[in-house]
């Protein structure tokens, strides 16, 4: 059983909180991991590079001098890739780049990902959140400074709430979502996760019943 640190609302130590962390695996897939990351981030890619070829640019078609008798290099069009202005070869043209990953590769890489946080003491819960306005965002940063979380956090909940949406949105290197929402990418992205206590119970209650 592994030991979470468990805060109050505010922000203050209360003791701690036991998990299995068997039911996220018996180790850390890196090789899967490291799949699943390259899969989501070139599903990121545009892909919407382009250079024109010889046959795009503008110039005339005429042959730019005869071939022979005049001393200089033959040429065939002023568009060539050798001259100036000329045609790119070669060069990155409107590409998809998306890739895909079956529904278990990305809950398993998931529960990779949170095995290898809470190994690592990564992963703190918090009984909950009472956003009261105005100063929402003061307030949630005021709590991440009171646990002591100085680097990027990912918020995990167990369901959305608009006042605590608010309280995190504008903060540098703070995401939070719902932990239905959760992938592997942000969770291994993110230097630390915290969750609420009711967004633990729905991960333990998931893995207990799959």
């Amino acid at each position: 059983m592994a030991e979470l640190p468990l805060y109050t609302k505010e922000g203050k130590s209360a003791g701690t909180v036991a998990v299995d962390e068997k039911l996220f695996g018996d180790k850390v897939k890196k090789r899967l991991l490291h799949q699943v990351v390259v899969i989501h981030e070139a599903n990121q890619r545009q892909g919407t590079a382009s250079t024109k070829t010889r046959g795009e640019v503008e110039g005339s078609n005429r042959k730019p001098w005869p071939q022979k008798h005049t001393g200089r290099a033959r040429a065939g069009s002023i568009r060539s890739p050798i001259w100036r202005h000329g045609g790119i070869v070669h060069g990155p043209r409107p590409h998809d780049h998306r890739l895909t990953a079956t529904a278990s590769m990305r809950r398993t890489a998931l529960d990779s990902a949170l095995l290898a946080k809470i190994l690592d003491k990564e992963v703190g819960v918090i009984e909950g959140f009472e956003m009261k306005p105005p100063k929402l965002t003061h307030q949630m940063a005021a709590i991440l400074k009171s646990i002591g979380y100085a680097r990027s956090i990912l918020i995990g909940t167990d369901q959305k709430d608009r006042s605590t949406v608010l309280s995190a949105r504008n903060l540098s290197k703070v995401k939070l979502v719902p932990v239905a929402e959760f992938n592997a990418y942000d969770v291994l992205k993110h230097k630390n996760v915290l969750l609420t206590k009711g967004a633990l119970e729905a991960l333990v209650a998931a893995r207990k019943t799959s």
